[in-house]
């Protein structure tokens, strides 16, 4: 076989990368600006979670010749890192067990979905364990807005490309009218003025009296095609409507090109995000202990001692240091003596209440029907976003993410069953999809903030809570190092756990080796 034909094959499965380096047709991952020199020389260090902070934090250690030991509460590494496959088994704090019944192959992220392609970390330790990537795709102009409410425009599914370029236009044209009439103290010259009022022109899509009219920008009620086909276009919303149908409402904000954390392009590993959790554990697994329990974390004259419960019973562990990843609602119920600087981040810190349903359908409708290939359908009810999958594009079957909600809404939902919130799922859905009730197979639900040793999506930090609590977890306390997202300006992002634990590593390696290593921010590093 050619190297070409090979490269083709191994690109339908996503694997180029992996295929290309054993071809030595790329090099290998770069250091990340993380050369360390010195050795740990057999320092004991334990690591509270191995979630992705605690799993990187091991991986190089051992590296720098540490003696690392991880203590996982769960039977799994990865943490919040976590995709839903068949058999998957998820309890609550307060409703009964729940196992996955999707099919063989299929499968949803219950954490984080998404890669930025600026979060240089992640893509680097994807490529260092030859995790491979697919694009994921986050914004799609034919998701639809969907607005529960009274106004002219309300209990109606309308594409995002029609509400988007509407709400340009007319922003355009009013900028444009307000800049001709000299109600816009603009301080340009005349002629940089004109430069303003045509850019606006462009992006507005207005004509030449620098009026909003409908383009094919918003899409076509009548398809253009062959012959005498040349499409129709519909006429473009009116304001009025689209204001007081709520679809200008915070709701309806967060257009992600905009966002910087959600431009494409983005990633996602093939296969599920926790593929990456897995690659780390191929090299540190042997240090893993599963099952066991922290109850308490006391640091001593010298070293650290960790209590935790495994199948066994009550078990103890003496380190000379300890990283502590675990979330913080989960620490602040553990035994320990830290500074009270530290005992008041741990308490006060708020985690987000989130929640995530993963539904199977037998017919991939929303690409069969309605063209609809990745991104998010956006609402104002319980459901919040609708995930369409970016992977596995016109194949039969497909699990769309139902609902992922936060704040009130995650609560709320997160109180129901199992049974209820597919219920819910299913009503508001087919507000949207008219096709969810003969196509749905099954669900499996997830809310973060009732989930054991999460408790809580990721951490939520005012300008306060930043310049006081946040400060108090960047330093040691005496013994204990912390990490994890909520040690970071990454919160929610698969970054912030890894970016956390190499700062870490460099700060226990600068003590032990008496070094001075300042760890870099990574420039543009959920």
């Amino acid at each position: 076989m050619s190297r070409r034909a090979f490269l083709s094959h191994t690109g339908k499965i996503a694997a180029a990368y992996p295929a290309m380096l054993a071809l030595g047709m790329l090099p290998e991952a770069p250091a990340h600006a993380f050369n360390l020199t010195g050795n740990g020389n057999g320092k004991r260090i334990v690591i509270l979670g191995a979630g992705l902070a605690g799993l990187a934090s091991a991986y190089e250690l051992t590296k720098l010749g540490y003696q690392c030991t991880i203590l996982e509460a769960r039977t799994r590494a990865g943490g919040r890192c976590w995709s839903v496959r068949k058999g998957t088994v998820h309890q609550e704090t307060d409703i009964p067990a729940q196992t996955a019944a999707f099919d063989e192959g299929l499968y949803f992220n219950a954490g984080p979905s998404r890669i930025p392609h600026h979060h240089q970390l992640t893509m680097h330790y994807c490529r260092e364990l030859q995790v491979p990537i697919q694009v994921y795709n986050n914004v799609n102009e034919a998701t639809y807005f969907y607005s529960e409410g009274k106004g002219p425009l309300s209990n109606k599914k309308i594409r995002a490309r029609e509400i988007h370029n509407d709400l340009r236009g007319y922003t355009s044209e009013l900028l444009a009218k307000a800049i001709d009439q000299q109600k816009v103290d603009t301080a340009l010259t005349k002629e940089d003025t004109q430069k303003i009022v045509e850019y606006l022109r462009a992006e507005g899509g207005l004509d030449i009296d620098k009026l909003y009219k409908a383009s094919d920008r918003r899409g076509y009620i009548e398809d253009p095609g062959a012959g005498n086909k040349p499409g129709k276009i519909a006429d473009p919303h009116r304001l009025a409507d689209i204001i007081s149908s709520g679809l200008a409402d915070p709701d309806f904000y967060n257009v992600a090109e905009y966002t910087y954390e959600l431009q494409m392009t983005m990633f996602q590993a093939v296969g599920g995000m926790d593929n990456i959790a897995k690659a780390f554990e191929k090299k540190i697994g042997h240090i893993i202990r599963f099952g066991c329990e922290v109850t308490g974390i006391l640091n001593q004259a010298e070293g650290v001692k960790v209590s935790y419960k495994d199948k066994k019973g009550a078990q103890e562990l003496q380190a000379d240091l300890c990283i502590c990843t675990l979330p913080l609602p989960v620490l602040s119920n553990i035994e320990n003596n830290f500074s009270s600087d530290v005992s008041r981040a741990i308490d006060y810190v708020p985690y987000m209440m989130t929640g995530k349903i993963g539904m199977q359908f037998k017919r991939r409708f929303w690409e069969e029907d309605e063209n609809i290939y990745g991104g998010i359908t956006h609402t104002n009810n319980e459901l919040t976003q609708i995930f369409y999958p970016s992977y596995d594009y016109l194949s039969k079957k497909g699990i769309l993410l139902g609902y992922y909600n936060f704040h009130e809404k995650a609560k709320n939902v997160g109180n129901l069953t199992h049974a209820q919130r597919e219920q819910l799922a299913l009503e508001k859905g087919s507000l949207i999809h008219p096709q969810y009730p003969k196509e749905f197979e099954n669900s499996f639900s997830v809310s973060w903030h009732k989930t054991p040793y999460s408790m809580g999506g990721w951490a939520i930090y005012n300008g306060v809570h930043r310049q006081t609590l946040y400060k108090s977890l960047l330093q040691a306390d005496k013994q204990v190092y912390f990490a994890g997202e909520h040690t970071t300006y990454l919160n929610a992002w698969m970054a912030g756990a890894l970016e956390s634990a190499r700062r870490t590593v460099a700060d226990i390696h600068a003590r032990v080796t008496e070094q001075r290593i300042t760890y870099p921010t990574a420039t543009g590093s959920k």
